[in-house]
């Protein structure tokens, strides 16, 4: 299986660097795709090495989709190519986990509606305006979807998205 995160410069360190360090660990192939190559920069001054531009991206190649939080998603969000890709997952009931302002994305693509969903507080009113059931909990899975608030939440957040990437999984495939 191949995960793909997709972040831009202003993600938040820990909400990008988790997933992409957990999901390696456990045997998953991550490329990290942007709107620019060379290296991105979180808010607190991580840097990770961009692998794919958003144009090189399909969908059909990846079977999970991460989207971090921070300032980056506001930009993400006027991308149209971050929201094919969004729309493409959530259309193919493939895995998307999205953190704090990740679902932002979400919200911009127009696949909320009817899921329930969490996010970092401050934007809770943008996922019930796109559609979505706001709940203020650590995780909330709906299923292909696992949303989280905040870096507090990334432990329920990583072990929910790894849960559905085991399900999604064909049997043969799965760990025991």
């Amino acid at each position: 299986m191949r995960a793909l995160i997709i972040s831009a410069d202003g993600f938040e360190d820990s909400e990008l660097r988790v997933p992409l360090l957990g999901l390696k660990e456990a045997g998953i192939t991550v490329d990290v795709a942007s709107i620019h190559g060379g290296p991105i920069h979180g808010k607190h001054g991580d840097e990770v090495e961009v692998d794919r531009l958003l144009d090189e991206i399909r969908a059909e190649d990846y079977g999970l989709l991460v989207l971090p939080g921070g300032t980056a998603p506001a930009e993400l969000r006027e991308q149209p190519l971050a929201l094919a890709i969004a729309r493409a997952f959530m259309t193919a009931n493939k895995p998307v986990a999205a953190i704090c302002h990740g679902p932002l994305i979400l919200a911009s693509a127009d696949v909320l509606h009817g899921r329930h969903a969490t996010c970092y507080h401050a934007v809770a009113d943008e996922l019930r305006a796109a559609g979505a059931f706001y709940e203020d909990r650590e995780v909330v899975c709906d299923r292909n979807l696992v949303t989280a608030r905040q870096p507090a939440d990334l432990p329920a957040f990583m072990h929910a998205t790894l849960e559905q990437v085991r399900a999604w999984l064909p049997t043969s495939e799965r760990a025991s």
